[in-house]
């Protein structure tokens, strides 16, 4: 019998809501909220309340591999330069977790994966500080710099990016259709070895509902995405501008020929998906390890429950957003 796209799908996003993992869960957040309130106690004055942001904050999260992300707001005067305010936060953080987790510098932020508890559980966050833009302005444009380790390079020879955190947050906010076809689209991005930067996924959908008419059920609304996602992403002048800073094209990111990689690959999921229904779930697979949970519950929403169980994900490799 044919799979039905659309019950499959909806079944994808029920095993990998963030409900079944809350234990785990839990666990993050207590950790998160012990290390904000760490580096209140210690920087005081010199930094702005820290706040949460990334997938989680989003509620773009899959619970087959996350972390919990921290902004660090610094003011403008705290540090003379942004890689002083980089080597201090990666120094307070070491000296006060170095014993019971592994600190890491990574492309804009510090990572910290705690040791293994008792249940076998790793919590891994990042913490990512910033310089506000002005004086004193932070508070009303959100603006910050954020220091570019050198060891990536991913920002051409530049060691700072100017981002607007919040703006990011807030251009996905309201966005339930659109959550849903990105936590797809990272399922299928995870599967395939984590290609794609999750963050150009998200802004690419995002501006294929603003741009095109997407309506139908849940596979109508994936096909028609990625249908956008092979058309444009090879058409000349195509951008995607970081709702953080306007001189930030996440185009810019691919070179050409990954951009006609991925054009390619959208075109050969849509072709095998509908020759044969059957294989969206080589694309889309479900979590296996929550298959037989509660099948009532509504993939129609994000929040977090109470019902849930340890669950270890290992540590996410190094990036940001």
């Amino acid at each position: 019998m044919a799979t039905n796209k659309q019950e499959h799908l909806q079944n994808v996003l029920e095993t990998h809501r963030m409900t079944h993992v809350q234990n785990l869960v839990d666990k993050f957040k207590t950790k998160r909220n012990e290390v904000k309130e760490a580096l209140e106690s210690h920087y005081g004055s010199n930094i702005y309340n820290p706040f949460d942001s990334g997938s989680f904050k989003k509620h773009t999260a899959i619970n087959t591999k996350f972390d919990l992300d921290v902004v660090v707001p610094f003011k403008r005067d705290s540090f003379e330069t942004l890689d002083k305010m980089f080597d201090s936060l990666y120094d307070f953080l070491y000296d006060e977790y170095g014993e019971v987790a592994q600190i890491r510098k990574q492309k804009v932020s510090i990572g910290i994966i705690f040791d293994e508890d008792d249940d076998g559980d790793v919590i891994s966050l990042d913490i990512v500080p910033g310089r506000e833009l002005n004086q004193d302005q932070y508070s009303e444009d959100n603006k910050l710099n954020l220091f570019v380790y050198s060891r990536y390079g991913i920002f051409s020879s530049s060691t700072y990016i100017q981002t607007n955190i919040q703006a990011q947050i807030d251009h996905i906010k309201a966005k339930e259709n659109e959550r849903k076809i990105i936590r797809l689209l990272k399922i299928w991005n995870n599967n395939n070895g984590k290609e794609y930067k999750s963050f150009l996924l998200e802004l690419i959908t995002i501006k294929a509902f603003d741009k095109e008419s997407i309506s139908g059920n849940l596979w109508e609304k994936l096909e028609k995405v990625m249908e956008y996602i092979k058309d444009k992403v090879v058409e000349d002048g195509f951008k995607l501008i970081d709702p953080g800073n306007s001189n930030n094209d996440l185009m810019n990111t691919l070179e050409s020929w990954e951009k006609t990689n991925l054009s390619n690959r959208m075109e050969t999921i849509l072709e095998r998906i509908n020759n044969n229904s059957d294989n969206i779930k080589s694309y889309f697979p479900t979590n296996k390890d929550f298959e037989d949970d509660d099948k009532s519950s509504s993939s129609s929403g994000y929040g977090i429950k109470t019902k849930g169980t340890a669950y270890s994900t290992p540590p996410k490799n190094e990036r940001f957003g």
